[in-house]
């Protein structure tokens, strides 16, 4: 998408946008498959600071309309375990459900803690921008690199980037964490070499013009071809609540398809509750993220991918196979894909 079509957005954007948005919820209730009634009518989902999971955002409206009457936004906290790792809220204790980075999802089903991944979500949401001398991830050898913290999801991705390019993630970056500075702040000060960001930390380096992006995950092989985000569900509730899951599932994938015909109305949307304080931000994600390839790619493929690449990083042990075994369910895609189509 091109900037006079971003442009475009930006000027259509309304505070409209409720009326339009609940007339797109009636017509989809409208058109909600006969199912039976879901076992539960509370869904908690995570509110975090990043908005490439626009899907999640808007989708409170559906599950509404999937018979959902209490949809509850959880802030998104990390929890330090020691040693600066660090593990986000889990499904389960404070989650029923949430779109999240495919790595660090692998990483949690590896040791147990009960998530089940149910289907892909959107592609290419990340992007690594450096210093102007460094053109390339093999060039990121003997450089500083922010992150949030050890196996946080920017730690997962870029050692799995580094791993590709031949590079040894633990000896040859050094890794830099701040509990009191975020990594995009010291990037914009000049105090480290490259930074992994997601939306809206890209759109803001560019629009300050800082740096330049040595990959870009929505364009360049082999990250744009599989992806960055998947829905991921509650073992023990997806276990207990299979018609439920079915709805959920169903309800984001709608979400996901409203980010690609209805773009002006989700930015808006997630501005108007709260989700970001950025308009220009936010339509600039729903241009720049691929959101209609959840059709089109099989969602094994990426975990198998990513698992390949941290066994080679040495963050994970398990085999994809392992992997899809313990935490993957694709029933509930299936239903839907016959349902919607693809």
């Amino acid at each position: 998408m091109h900037p006079n079509r971003r442009d475009l957005l930006l000027a259509g954007a309304c505070a409209g946008s409720t009326a339009l948005f609940w007339s797109t919820a009636a017509r989809l209730r409208a058109e909600v498959i006969d199912d039976p009634p879901p076992e539960t009518t509370t869904i908690r989902l995570v509110k975090s600071p990043g908005i490439c999971i626009a899907p999640q955002y808007v989708v409170s409206d559906l599950l509404n309309a999937e018979g959902f009457t209490n949809v509850v936004y959880v802030d998104a906290g990390y929890v330090e375990l020691g040693s600066g790792v660090y593990q986000n809220k889990t499904l389960g204790k404070d989650l029923d459900f949430n779109v999240d980075f495919s790595g660090p999802l692998l990483l949690a089903i590896e040791r147990g803690l009960g998530v089940t991944v149910l289907a892909g979500v959107h592609v290419g949401c990340f992007e690594l921008s450096a210093k102007e001398d460094v053109r390339s991830v093999a060039g990121l050898k003997g450089r500083t690199v922010g992150i949030q913290g050890l196996e946080s999801p920017q730690h997962v991705f870029l050692s799995a980037m580094a791993t590709l390019v031949g590079l040894n993630p633990v000896k040859d970056i050094e890794w830099v964490t701040s509990a009191k500075v975020k990594p995009i702040e010291l990037f914009t000060e000049g105090k480290i070499d490259a930074f992994l960001g997601f939306p809206p930390e890209p759109q803001r380096l560019r629009a300050q013009n800082i740096g330049h992006v040595i990959l870009n995950s929505a364009q360049d092989r082999p990250w744009s071809q599989y992806f960055c985000c998947m829905l991921a569900g509650d073992r023990e509730f997806v276990r207990k609540n299979p018609i439920a899951t079915k709805r959920v599932v169903r309800a984001m994938l709608r979400a996901t398809d409203l980010c690609v015909s209805e773009p002006t109305l989700v930015a808006q949307r997630m501005v108007d509750r709260g989700f970001t304080p950025r308009l220009d931000y936010a339509v600039q994600t729903l241009a720049d993220v691929p959101y209609n390839r959840w059709r089109d790619y099989d969602p094994e493929d990426t975990i198998r991918f990513y698992a390949l690449r941290l066994r080679e990083s040495g963050m994970l042990k398990s085999s994809p196979a392992k992997i899809i075994a313990d935490g993957a369910d694709w029933r509930f895609l299936n239903e839907v894909r016959r349902e919607l189509g693809g």
